[in-house]
């Protein structure tokens, strides 16, 4: 067994490439990358409906609500099923290519994500839509890591940069459409075609997988499966998403549920690893993370999932909560963001393999800290222009991020192991979002409740400014007809919204900073790396 640097040349036989001879006129002539483009859109296309799927419901849960006759409490497992399932297979998903075949697989988990997303759309009870989602989310797993390994192969060397940007602007634009995709289907026709519309897009993916997909060449198929390492995962993956998904609502460690579900986790975690550091055919091989790229790499995905995710969840409910946005207005809003990030990774993918991603990667986080920056200091009066540029330097910072930092984490890595160094890699990047919107969620919470304790210090009773603003709106509303009583307790509530919608922004500005400071926190784990360069893939070609 050698191991060389991928050629496409090296992969014809020998005898094939006598010159004059038509067997090496044949293999001269035939590109095994002829179709790398087909196969982009048809992953990526997956990836992005997989990607959609989780956000597209939330403006869709009201109307939910109505129709299922559900809680608020109890829709929020709608979001959660999927989510918990999605994560669970991530890191499975480059075994489960081997075993079944990686066209097979990837056909397959479409097909299941497809009628999955019809019977979501036809339940008629909560539960129903529950477990239709859960399907959905163990067919959508496949669709991210999968997808990515794929791109790696059906690129040659010098353009997998060209891939993994492809991929990657459908990865940033597809969390962007779902809200406002959602908030138009939802208003112009009914929820159950957030769901329906999955069919006919995913059919064409699927078509197009199975048409131009072929089986990974360096893939080696277990002959064992991994039961306890499955149930390990799962348990571990499934409990961790769990409390991060349910913790604020339970207030974290003040719930015994809470705590139990991290005790789950942890020790879950620790067998996991051990019965896969010990086990012959692991479900996961843990052991590719002694690569000096692949650590750091999947801790610093980790980190660009926080902060992402973070200020994705951030900004939405900023547009909406104290500007009144509705869900289409803040998705037009976004997107200049995310059309900035697609145009940025179409430049950064094509100079990839030429370029050291150090830099960029550094670049791109201080163009994302000075973004959310320029974000914390936006006031109430702030208009929707006012956005835009923040926005931007947002989107071209990612831009700059994404691909090197995909690239580079794998370098060097034997093609035989991409999937599973892509798999880890989002899977780390996932949870590492799924803890940024808990973060979030309650330091937003606690942060406005702070801010506005120490604003209401500093309007007392006896402060002559706010004496005098009170007197004011008294006399309003006693000019609208109230009499003085009444004038009185609304001057009274209408100061009181005032200082809690100025908390707010108080609060979502200390957010913006923590998502940018936390991005360039990881920055330290690129002196780790050996190399900035992505074009060190190799693969093991048998003589």
């Amino acid at each position: 067994m050698a191991t060389s640097v991928l050629d496409p040349a090296a992969m014809v036989p020998t005898a094939g490439r006598a010159s004059g001879t038509p067997a090496g006129t044949a293999a001269v002539a035939e590109d095994p990358y002829k179709n790398r483009y087909l196969i982009a859109i048809a992953v990526t296309l997956a990836a992005v409906l997989e990607l959609v799927d989780t956000s597209i419901v939330n403006v869709a849960i009201p109307h939910m609500m109505g129709t299922l006759g559900a809680t608020l409490d109890e829709i929020a497992w709608v979001s959660t099923s999927y989510i918990i399932a999605n994560v669970i297979v991530i890191p499975m998903s480059s075994w489960l290519s081997a075993y079944f075949g990686r066209r097979r697989y990837l056909t397959g988990s479409i097909m299941i994500f497809v009628i999955a997303s019809f019977f979501c759309g036809a339940a008629t009870t909560l539960w129903g839509l529950v477990f239709w989602r859960v399907i959905q989310g163990l067919g959508g797993g496949a669709l991210l890591s999968t997808a990515q390994t794929t791109l790696f192969e059906a690129f040659p060397p010098h353009e997998r940069g060209i891939g993994q940007s492809i991929f990657g602007i459908g990865v940033m634009v597809g969390p962007t459409l779902g809200p406002t995709l959602g908030g138009y289907i939802v208003d112009a026709y009914a929820w159950p075609w957030i769901f329906y519309i999955n069919v006919p897009l995913g059919i064409f993916a699927g078509y197009l997988v199975w048409t131009y997909v072929r089986n990974a060449a360096h893939q080696v198929r277990a002959t064992t499966v991994d039961v306890w390492g499955i149930v390990l995962l799962a348990t571990t993956v499934g409990s961790l998403q769990w409390m991060l998904e349910r913790g604020e609502r339970f207030d974290w460690f003040e719930s015994r549920f809470v705590l139990a579900l991290a005790i789950i986790s942890a020790t879950s975690a620790v067998l996991l690893v051990w019965r896969e550091l010990t086990v012959k055919e692991p479900i996961i091989d843990f052991r590719i993370l002694k690569s000096r790229q692949l650590a750091p790499g999947v801790t610093f995905a980790a980190f660009l999932g926080l902060a992402l995710y973070g200020s994705v969840f951030v900004l939405p409910v900023f547009l909406q909560s104290l500007h009144g946005y509705t869900a289409s207005q803040t998705g037009m809003v976004i997107l200049p963001g995310a059309l900035a990030s697609a145009f940025t990774m179409a430049i950064v993918g094509r100079n990839a393999s030429k370029v050291d991603a150090r830099p960029l990667i550094v670049f791109g986080a201080f163009m994302f800290l000075a973004s959310m920056y320029m974000l914390s200091k936006l006031t109430l009066d702030a208009g929707q222009g006012e956005f835009f540029w923040p926005l931007i330097l947002r989107g071209v910072g990612l831009g700059c991020l994404f691909v090197p930092l995909t690239n580079a984490t794998v370098a060097g890595l034997p093609m035989r192991q991409i999937g599973q160094g892509t798999g880890l890699f989002n899977l780390m990047r996932q949870l590492g979002g799924s803890l940024g919107i808990a973060i979030m969620a309650t330091s937003l919470s606690r942060l406005t409740k702070l801010e506005k304790a120490t604003l209401t210090d500093h309007v007392g009773t006896y402060d002559p400014m706010t004496v005098e603003r009170i007197t004011m709106m008294t006399r309003g509303m006693m000019a609208r007809g109230a009499d003085a009583v009444v004038a009185k307790q609304q001057a009274l509530q209408v100061l009181d919204r005032q200082i809690s919608a100025q908390a707010s922004v108080l609060a979502f500005s200390r957010l913006y900073l923590i998502s940018g400071l936390l991005l360039v926190s990881a920055l330290p784990l690129l002196l780790i790396w050996r190399t900035g360069r992505s074009y060190g893939i190799k693969t093991e070609i048998p003589h």
